[in-house]
């Protein structure tokens, strides 16, 4: 059996750009942004670079299918370069490319950039359903809303939970959300909502109110990783380390077998379990989370697909505040999908952002005390035909 990737893989720096409505910067002035904030936390000058990628999901206009603007924007002469694609796990995606480029000896140093300018790319920043079988299957009820709406559908159903109830765990997945977004500067909407607002917006799919719904902004996120003894030759005496990165990926089974209920994600739940087998961890031992809440319900379901909450207790412990700012395993305490809205490709290296920056003891208003080990999640796709990444960083001893 492979023995993983664990403490293999050292990250010396981040960045990550502000997250918004970017109308008069291009695709190219994030990755640039993203990128300087990260080689100057590094220390390291550019020609070290061994390899980069580039994860884009969506934006053929801005950034195209190939990784030269990669190249172009950050002056990367001769330096392999790569364009990586998976869903909203594309982020993600490209660390783990990175992370493994180092793991396997083959560079010293790799970079992994996300970036997406949606806000001016097309319909709301959503793939067309022209695009073929795959964005088919992914929309059924229409929408993303509408299809992620069906998730809550199916949990109350399965749990025996009332959908007032479900109604007022999703609004507090919001509020609290909003909360922490108010805090971070780099996130899109920063302010604070009180439960009444949230319970009372515009429907936009049933049960899924305005607030219930992530948006669309712009933004990059930026890695740049090599391994543990180079780091510590650096100066890093026990830097920052990539415990885990596991994909898992449907081959459709949800809706070829029909055992499948709607209550819950597999693949989530099947890259958690692996995660935490190659970190060498429980979910009871991490100090924070960072998950795909492109929709309230989906946070609150993730909670149980990660092993966070039993099943049908999630709407319990999120009531009770487990997952706030103070509670035992905050969850989006840099405001999340929710606040930062989700430019594709840049969200999953955008999690992993603020989780080095937790065990840098580096943010802030939002530093948690001790912080051990933090996980990213990203579901790309409906809660069928997907893909989930799971992600475990934390300190090398």
């Amino acid at each position: 059996m492979a023995s993983g990737i664990k403490d293999r893989v050292a990250i010396i720096g981040m960045g990550c750009t502000a997250f918004g409505e970017h109308w008069d910067k291009g695709a190219d002035d994030l990755i640039v942004a993203a990128f300087q904030e990260a080689l100057g936390d590094a220390g390291i000058d550019r020609a070290q670079i061994g390899a980069a990628w580039i994860g884009n999901a969506l934006d053929d206009i801005n950034v195209g299918n190939s990784a030269l603007p990669l190249a172009h924007a950050l002056r990367l002469k001769t330096t392999p370069v790569s364009r990586v694609e998976n869903m909203c796990a594309t982020g993600t995606e490209a660390l783990r490319a990175a992370t493994y480029a180092v793991a396997a000896g083959a560079v010293d140093i790799a970079v992994a950039v996300g970036v997406e300018k949606l806000k001016d790319t097309g319909y709301g920043g959503l793939p067309l359903r022209t695009k073929g079988l795959a964005n088919d299957l992914w929309l059924p009820y229409g929408s993303a809303p509408g299809t992620f709406a069906q998730l809550a559908g199916a949990y109350t159903a399965r749990h025996g939970v009332s959908a007032e109830d479900l109604k007022r765990a999703m609004a507090h997945v919001s509020w609290k959300s909003h909360q922490n977004g108010a805090a971070n500067p780099k996130a899109h909407l920063r302010k604070a909502v009180d439960m009444d607002t949230i319970l009372n917006a515009p429907m936009i799919a049933d049960p899924l109110g305005l607030f219930d719904c992530c948006g669309v902004s712009d933004g990059a996120a930026c890695a740049i990783v090599t391994t543990p003894e180079i780091a510590q030759a650096m100066g890093r005496a026990n830097p920052v380390t990539v415990k885990a990165i596991q994909l898992s990926a449907s081959h459709g089974w949800e809706m070829q077998y029909g055992e499948w209920d709607g209550a819950s994600v597999r693949n989530t739940q099947e890259a958690a379990k692996r995660a935490y087998a190659e970190a060498g961890i429980t979910s009871a031992e991490l100090s924070l989370t960072e998950v795909h809440d492109c929709f309230s319900v989906t946070e609150l379901v993730t909670m149980e697909d990660l092993g966070l909450s039993a099943e049908g207790r999630a709407i319990f412990d999120i009531m009770d505040g487990k997952y706030d700012a103070g509670g035992a395993i905050p969850c989006q305490i840099d405001g999340g999908l929710k606040c930062f809205g989700h430019p594709v490709g840049a969200s999953g290296l955008r999690m992993a952002y603020e989780v080095y920056q937790q065990l840098e003891g580096r943010a802030g208003d939002r530093q948690r005390g001790t912080v051990d080990y933090g996980l990213t999640h990203n579901l790309g796709g409906a809660p069928f035909n997907s893909v989930a990444a799971v992600s475990i960083l934390g300190r090398l001893n």
